[in-house]
């Protein structure tokens, strides 16, 4: 009888240890457990992942104001004021909206013009050695600069920009960046932009009144940046879950994860190798890669990403090692050694954070794909590049896998941590 009762008891644990495997397998939750069984190995993935594993926020060499709270206050309202516009109607608020995440959920951005490419979002990107779609920028600060002098974004100059300032932010501004120079005799607009009349006009005024007045307009991205590095992100529902998992207690209703998004996750971390590119706290490699994209209809010429990018970062005006930086000789090791070249770099776009992508509709670099389920259905084809190489190889994932993806990537929706607006205008 006691040999019948450990042969017995030995077949049922062989039975419940096969249902473990298959639903484990499956990506479900196994019967009576509550939640999936992970390994080790993918325990220290999910760690990896969470917002709790992301490191104090980096100093920035290049902007030695990008922690001063007064340059951030100035920051703000400057990253809000019409005004630094052609038209008085465009900020970098315009685009970059606070209520749909820093972005503006249309395919391309719209200014004074309509820009090339989509408003990529702010939140974490003071983590990043590149700013732009194609890296054609090493800082916060010098990429707040680029919108400020295009004919399609803000359309305005520097000189414009200086007159602003001293009309009404001279006190802040010399709080911070100290004595602000004599503007008189100087033209109310003057930069070297593509409009002939103002370019003229800067070329009219002295090179030390030119440098002093530049000095200025760095100052205002620097003021800018220490804005944005501010604006960070909180956790989300995936956070809270892998912190359940990784302290092993029960789950409970704000941490739980539905049978298809623990999958999705599964899927995530494992079998769709979504982690290639998307890893880190924040869910990027902070790389450039061309995963097959189509181009954006009515767009000539063909966007060529990182190949002109990296060119254009290489001799900016305004990179780590300029003379507007204030980095210092043994800084700037981004740059120093940064691929400039190469076929790899061929239509290659930055890596987007995934962390509240799934309310950032469209996607891609230029909107190009409407929804989720699409973007996750071109991965999963693989479809060939328009130029260069794709990077991507066919997933084969199942409908119903696919749906798992998306039903995990929309845990990673949370609001965004935003310096208090109290004191702009």
């Amino acid at each position: 009888m006691r040999r019948y009762s450990r042969l017995a008891a030995a077949l049922e644990l062989g039975v419940v240890a096969v249902l473990l495997f298959l639903t484990t397998a499956s990506g479900a939750r196994p019967a009576g457990s509550g939640r999936v069984l992970w390994t080790s190995a993918e325990r220290a993935t999910l760690r990896s992942l969470s917002l709790a594993s992301l490191a104090p926020l980096p100093s920035d060499p290049s902007n030695r104001f990008a922690d001063d709270d007064a340059a951030a206050t100035l920051g703000g309202r400057l990253f809000f004021d019409t005004r630094l516009s052609s038209n008085g109607k465009v900020s970098c608020g315009t685009c970059h909206l606070p209520e749909l995440g820093f972005q503006d959920g249309v395919p391309l951005g719209v200014g004074v013009g309509t820009a090339g490419r989509r408003t990529m979002p702010i939140a974490g990107t003071a983590y990043s050695p590149w700013q732009f779609w194609d890296g054609r920028a090493d800082s916060q600060w010098s990429q707040a600069l680029g919108p400020l002098e295009s004919p399609v974004e803000h359309g305005g100059d520097r000189v414009q920009y200086a007159h602003r300032i001293a009309g009404d932010y001279k006190r802040e501004y010399e709080s911070v960046f100290g004595k602000f120079p004599d503007l008189r005799g100087l033209p109310a607009q003057a930069g070297p932009v593509e409009d002939a009349v103002r370019r003229a006009s800067w070329d009219r005024i002295a090179p030390s009144r030119r440098e002093e007045i530049t000095r200025v307009y760095a100052n205002i991205g620097k003021a800018i940046a220490a804005f944005e590095r501010r604006v960070r992100f909180t956790p989300s529902r995936f956070d809270r879950y892998v912190e359940a998992v990784l302290a092993r207690r029960p789950e409970t209703p704000a941490d739980s994860f539905s049978a298809d998004e623990e999958a999705g996750l599964r899927l995530f971390i494992g079998k769709a190798s979504c982690t290639n590119c998307h890893n880190g706290a924040l869910l990027t490699d902070d790389h450039f890669h061309n995963t097959g994209v189509p181009a954006a209809k009515g767009t000539t010429p063909l966007d060529s990403g990182r190949t002109v990018g990296a060119r254009q970062v290489a001799r900016a005006e305004f990179n780590c090692t300029s003379r507007y930086s204030d980095a210092g000789p043994a800084d700037c090791a981004e740059l120093k050694y940064a691929v400039l070249e190469g076929p790899e770099l061929v239509r290659a776009f930055k890596t987007p954070s995934l962390r509240n992508a799934a309310t950032r509709a469209p996607f891609m670099h230029a909107g190009q794909i409407a929804t989720l389920p699409a973007v996750l259905s071109h991965y999963n084809r693989a479809p060939a590049a328009p130029a260069g190489t794709s990077e991507l190889k066919p997933l084969r994932l199942s409908e119903r896998e696919l749906r798992q993806l998306e039903a995990f990537l929309k845990t990673l929706v949370s609001p965004l941590d935003v310096p208090s607006r109290d004191s702009l205008p």
